[in-house]
């Protein structure tokens, strides 16, 4: 890593035995390969974590903190996470390509 590069914080936050928790891995990992970032995963325990951490629902990605999937009026949630996709289908975690999507538009190529 060069001087001028950056490493962004991946963080991704869940709940105990999260049933999406091992798609967003497949998907992260594949999405994460060769770039350099700090991943880090946190099990949220209870509504208040959930709302310090800014979970809005498991599993939630965050990039340097911030949720790049959130939407508006969402707020804190232990609950389950649905993603929709651009063709208008939905499941626990996003797309391979909004993953690499959200990381270029993070500063990683």
């Amino acid at each position: 890593m060069n001087r001028t590069e950056t490493r962004t914080h991946v963080t991704v936050l869940t709940v105990p035995d999260c049933p999406s928790l091992s798609l967003l891995r497949e998907r992260l990992s594949e999405a994460l390969e060769r770039r350099h970032v700090v991943l880090e995963w946190i099990e949220v325990p209870d509504a208040e974590s959930a709302a310090r951490q800014k979970m809005s629902g498991s599993p939630t990605l965050l990039l340097d903190g911030v949720d790049p999937f959130a939407h508006d009026g969402t707020g804190p949630s232990l609950s389950c996470r649905l993603y929709r996709h651009a063709d208008g289908t939905t499941d626990g975690a996003p797309t391979l390509a909004e993953l690499r999507r959200v990381l270029a538009g993070a500063g990683m190529p």
